[in-house]
């Protein structure tokens, strides 16, 4: 067991701090500190951070600082942008920020100038999205391009899937659809809506070998041969891969397969070629432009003081709120329908990333580490959850996401968005103790942070989804674990495969899953 970090200086000074600072009231907290309002924010290129509605005092906010200090965080930053290969346990680099470099001062992997790669797949990827955007790219019978299926999971599916959703007054010209269930369910009802002249799949699978992308990719490619033979079966299908012969077995030419790098883990991919879903909804210009503002929060966070540091600061506030207050959950809620998938995508970025007990020493941590992330987007969630936010024995601390600009030209609708997201955040807080009867009664104490982007447009959808990105690192430094590695995904995947493919089981375990699944399903159809 690694006793190391809570035994260290400014985890004690923090514990030491909490043990006063708990027997304070939050209302007291947040209401004789008139100036918080302003001394509790900050800011970058039009996403900001005001974080004053926190269990947080700036004696609190020095002491989570030092904690960062003592962790090296800057240091550790510095060597993710570096190219150290910081993934120890697959002896890597994590180099998703060099995807969304603006300039081209090289980065080496293993001696290698790895800007060189990512501008020759940008280029590609840049004709060929123009080709199939201008209906250049035509299917097997001559038709133009209208569908687009991207058949992926995990992070091939969830950031492209979110980011066309959250971009979808850019979207225009195709019909993007985004299949990743094993479920036969998920792929069938798209293709109920695809004419097969003119649908192309878009297959994203790193090792080309995951399961569920596959079934779905072999599936659709069956129906197209129905629906028109083998012959022009490649002019329907594209793919993204760091396995290109599988890709070619499968019957994708090369020349239509791009690349996807070890250094680069799926759920950070959105940046590269897995990317190339939302580049042809939204257009090479405004991609790029999602690549700038992401850009711009890794320069923020490479050259702002910790105090006003907002990835920083939301991992320090993570922290407090996980290892001080001992909160489980974290919900998000994003004021925004564009943005009801975000509690999805941060699903996987954070939990993949942080959900572990074992610190890169290869010791089990004696803390807790990533919380249980959920969400909806608002007012939604207030006629369901909130309840338990608002009254439940549990505090879970909440992250607001609202947009600022009213880019759908109904003031009145937006008005009633952003009161309804500033009530909740004040009533998480404040509460209501004094009722006419207990029921009435709230007793607030609920911290929340609230994140207003100026507008909801590439360049500030990318610094939004950049901020979680290093949030999630940083609290991986701060916790001593590996953030881009994901273990804990294989063992499940390794039993199904176990039942699928032996006819004997080779193990008390693989009896036990066979008597458990025969008994259960005693008339499956076998394939």
């Amino acid at each position: 067991m690694d006793t190391s970090l809570k035994e260290s200086p400014a985890w004690r000074a923090l514990q030491d701090h909490h043990d006063v600072l708990k027997n304070t009231s939050f209302s007291s907290i947040l209401l004789t500190d008139q100036d918080r309002i302003e001394t509790f924010k900050c800011h970058c290129e039009g996403v900001h951070l005001n974080y004053a509605l926190n269990t947080v005092t700036q004696k609190t906010l020095d002491l989570l600082v030092r904690l960062a200090n003592q962790q090296n965080v800057r240091e550790a930053c510095d060597r993710m942008f570096r190219g150290d290969k910081i993934n120890l346990t697959e002896n890597r680099p994590a180099l998703h920020v060099a995807l969304r470099q603006q300039n081209d001062s090289p980065i080496f992997v293993d001696g290698i100038n790895i800007l060189d790669q990512v501008r020759t797949t940008q280029k590609r990827l840049t004709e060929t999205v123009e080709k199939i955007r201008s209906g250049q790219w035509r299917g097997r019978t001559g038709k133009p391009i209208h569908h687009i299926v991207n058949i992926g999971i995990g992070g091939s599916d969830l950031g492209p899937r979110f980011a066309v959703r959250a971009l979808d007054t850019y979207v225009s010209a195709l019909d993007l659809h985004f299949v990743a269930n094993a479920d036969a369910f998920d792929l069938l009802s798209v293709l109920k809506k695809c004419d097969p002249e003119s649908t192309l799949f878009v297959v994203v699978s790193k090792t080309f070998t995951t399961q569920e992308t596959l079934l779905n990719a072999y599936t659709a490619r069956q129906w197209l041969i129905d629906q028109g033979g083998d012959k022009g079966l490649d002019r329907h299908f594209i793919a993204v891969s760091a396995q290109p012969e599988k890709v070619k077995q499968f019957g994708i030419p090369l020349d239509q397969t791009f690349p996807i790098w070890d250094w680069v883990g799926g759920r950070f991919s959105l940046w590269s070629a897995v990317g190339i879903s939302l580049a042809l909804a939204i257009g090479m210009t405004h991609f790029q432009q999602l690549l700038a503002g992401a850009a711009a929060m890794d320069h923020h966070l490479s050259h702002t003081p910790f105090e006003k540091n907002m990835p920083i600061l939301l991992a320090l506030l993570g922290i407090w709120q996980r290892n001080f207050y001992h909160t489980q959950a974290q919900a998000i809620l994003s004021y925004s329908e564009r943005l009801r998938e975000f509690p999805r995508y941060l699903q996987q970025l954070e939990m993949e990333s942080n959900g572990k007990t074992v610190t890169r020493d290869g010791n089990f941590t004696d803390y807790a580490t990533a919380p249980i992330l959920f969400g909806e987007c608002g007012t939604v969630g207030q006629h369901s959850f909130h309840q338990l936010l608002h009254q439940g024995s549990d505090i879970v601390p909440v992250d607001f996401i609202g947009i600022a600009h009213d880019d759908l030209y109904h003031p009145h609708h937006h008005h009633v968005l952003l009161t309804n997201m500033v009530a909740q955040a004040g009533a998480f807080a404040f509460g209501q103790l004094h009722a006419a009867t207990p029921h009435d009664i709230y007793v607030g104490g609920r911290p929340s942070n609230m994140i207003v982007l100026d507008r909801l447009d590439p360049y500030h959808f990318g610094i939004l989804l950049a901020l979680y990105e290093h949030k999630t690192f940083i609290q991986g430094v701060l916790w001593n674990i590996n953030s881009f590695d994901q273990p804990g995904v294989e063992l499940g995947k390794r039993m199904a495969r176990d039942l699928q493919e032996k006819t004997t089981p080779q193990s008390e375990t693989e009896l036990f899953l066979a008597k458990f699944f025969n008994k259960n399903f005693p008339n499956i159809n076998k394939p």
